[in-house]
């Protein structure tokens, strides 16, 4: 797709009208910019792809059947209540931009707009709490229901689940959508504390990933339900970040679990925190890789983690290889994926021909 604005865009697909889908949406290009500019921390693919950078309100993600798709990437309302130390939407940030909603209709027409314009496959769908949390979760459903019902779109719906979202809003989402998610930000109750003071991470969190888990059925939500983190935002160590990953696959049933690397913002709490460093998003990718992919037992990959519990600015799988390299044969170590034994068998390899070569190098001319 060129490197055009999200308004240039929306206006180009004004421009394509259908009968069928009625007429063309009137577009106000700030609020186009300000929500889709809002959702730039939710992340619809791993971060780390070498495609170009995302623009504004448009993001690429992969179906449950691996296709690279292009979807509308949005917040339905960018006011939120939420106290979160991190981000520029919250309450307590000292330079709130200028709030913006939409409606259902608005929302919906420009969707169609993008999608009949071919621009699009698919809507993502999240939002600030707005005053009340299921007034605005109602707002986002009743979009997605206007478009698979109203207009039968046949695209791609990704619907983020706001924390503390009733369990009949969770049911109906999961009708509607192809994929949805709730945000677990922290690793854990007490970082989630030092990050927001308003949201309660075993109530308003990880029990609406349960409800989702539990409300799943073969015929709804054929892409699952996903998960993010924020990376660094309270110091949390890398150790902390896959147990709480390992929760996740193994008892919540999650797809995927995605990295945001913390960037601290101007005006809120944590303007003067550290940023963390893209690299270490990376690592944590190729870790989550090697669990969910891979298959690596949890014992072998704990390998990767230095003293301090994070992940060093290497390959993960080259240190799991070093380090197993000279353990005792025990049974869990023998269970190595294809991805560790081949670095192992690499990094033996190169040893074997290093030593070769300074054998030969004092050999005698002959």
């Amino acid at each position: 797709m060129p490197m055009v604005t999200l308004e240039k865009i929306a206006r180009l697909a004004q421009e394509s009208r259908f009968d069928s889908l009625g007429p063309a949406v009137d577009v106000d290009p700030e609020k186009l910019s300000s929500l889709g500019e809002g959702t730039r921390y939710d992340v619809c693919a791993s971060t780390h792809s070498p495609r170009n950078p995302n623009l504004p309100g448009i993001c690429h993600s992969f179906s449950h059947d691996g296709r690279c798709v292009s979807l509308f990437k949005t917040l339905y309302t960018n006011y939120c209540s939420h106290q979160c130390n991190y981000c520029t939407n919250a309450a307590n940030c000292s330079r709130r931009t200028a709030t913006f909603s939409y409606t259902p209709q608005e929302l919906v027409g420009i969707t169609l707009s993008m999608y009949r314009a071919n621009y699009i496959e698919g809507l993502f769908l999240s939002s600030g709490s707005g005053r009340n949390e299921d007034h605005i979760m109602e707002r986002m459903l009743e979009t997605a229901r206007m478009l698979r019902q109203k207009h039968e779109f046949q695209g791609y719906i990704h619907l983020k689940v706001l924390p503390g979202a009733s369990r009949s809003h969770i049911q109906e989402a999961m009708e509607l959508a192809d994929r949805v998610s709730i945000n677990l930000e922290a690793a854990s109750a007490s970082h989630m504390s030092e990050m927001s003071s308003t949201k309660n991470y075993e109530s308003d969190i990880l029990q609406r990933q349960r409800y989702i888990r539990d409300l799943a059925t073969s015929e709804n939500l054929p892409a699952g339900q996903t998960t993010q983190l924020v990376v660094g935002a309270s110091n949390e160590c890398d150790e902390e970040i896959f147990k709480r990953v390992l929760y996740e696959y193994k008892e919540i049933g999650v797809r995927r679990v995605y990295y945001s690397a913390f960037s601290p913002q101007d005006g809120t709490p944590f303007q003067n925190n550290v940023p963390q460093p893209k690299w270490r998003e990376v690592r944590l990718y190729q870790m989550d890789w090697l669990f969910r992919v891979y298959h690596l037992h949890p014992q072998e990959i704990w390998h990767a983690f230095d003293e301090n519990g994070l992940l060093p600015n290497a390959d993960p799988k080259m240190t799991i290889a070093r380090e197993l390299v000279d353990l005792p044969r025990r049974p869990e170590h023998c269970t190595l994926s294809r991805a560790a034994h081949g670095s192992r068998h690499r990094a033996q390899k190169r040893q074997e021909n290093n030593c070769s070569q300074k054998e030969t190098g004092h050999l005698p001319k002959g």
